[in-house]
């Protein structure tokens, strides 16, 4: 088992039959790959609490009651990945990439074509239940 071991707060933002996906950052983990948006939580920080503050800073949303969808865990070569998702229906503001990604959105019927992070697998099918 990997060593790194990491917390993470994700947020499926559905808009009718389509989910907000968002490219990872150039250079870092998973170059090139799509996952949805979110990020580490901070010590001290429950999931919910930390998918309202990353949803702020990394597209510029505000999250109204995010819904548990699933958790999980994955190991990759170099961390443990523990996965907190949640969908999301109601949000303020336009997503936009702050941190210079590409947003796009998906059909969930079309996730299966997306080059999305290995991690997404289980909310993917989650979503397709």
């Amino acid at each position: 088992m990997p060593d790194l071991r990491i917390e993470v707060a994700a947020g499926v933002l559905r808009r009718g039959d389509d989910v907000l996906l968002a490219e990872r950052v150039r250079g870092g983990h998973g170059d090139g790959y799509w996952e949805f948006p979110g990020g580490k939580i901070e010590s001290g920080e429950s999931p919910s609490d930390a998918l309202a503050r990353e949803l702020e800073e990394e597209i510029g949303v505000r999250i109204d009651t995010p819904q548990p969808l699933i958790t999980l865990s994955h190991d990759y070569p170099q961390r443990h990945v523990r996965l907190h998702v949640f969908e999301v229906h109601d949000w303020q503001g336009e997503p936009a990439g702050r941190e210079g990604q590409a947003l796009q959105w998906c059909a969930v019927s079309a996730l299966a074509r997306v080059q999305l992070l290995e991690a997404n697998a289980p909310i993917v099918a989650a979503l397709t239940r």
